[in-house]
């Protein structure tokens, strides 16, 4: 496989609870390795940007109002197959449908408040890597 690069989120419902380093722990002990990292505070309108994707989708502005509500955790992962091993380690979005000892089944409070957000595809990834960092942030 090849190196690739994933954006990962630790959305609000997470960084209330001050999870980061358990969630952080779980993508390094996965083998993944952070290779840039900030917290910050969307504003809706930055969430609404990012995720635009999902304008036409019913819970498109509550999913704004949540990014928004808290800080977040944005941080680039780097690994072997980084998508889909970040994927696998989040879990199922729905955390009653994800497997055990993934960070959705053990943290997520609901498929709204699912603790985590992971980059689907490179195309993807590179776009959303972009949003939020500059190619001098990337430090791996």
């Amino acid at each position: 496989m090849a190196i690739e690069r994933t954006l990962s989120i630790i959305k609000p419902d997470a960084t209330k609870r001050n999870l980061t380093g358990k969630i952080n722990a779980k993508f390094e002990d996965a083998g993944l390795r952070i290779i840039a990292q900030k917290r910050i505070q969307l504003t809706k309108d930055q969430a609404g940007e990012f995720y635009a994707v999902h304008k036409e989708r019913p819970f498109y502005d509550e999913l704004c109002e949540f990014m928004a509500s808290a800080p977040v955790v944005a941080q680039v992962l780097e690994g072997e197959g980084a998508i889909a091993k970040n994927r696998e380690v989040m879990g199922a979005t729905n955390p009653a449908d994800a497997e055990a000892g993934t960070i959705r089944a053990e943290f997520a409070e609901s498929v709204g408040e699912n603790s985590v957000h992971g980059s689907d595809a490179p195309d993807t990834a590179a776009d959303e890597i972009a949003y939020f960092f500059s190619g001098l942030e990337l430090v791996g």
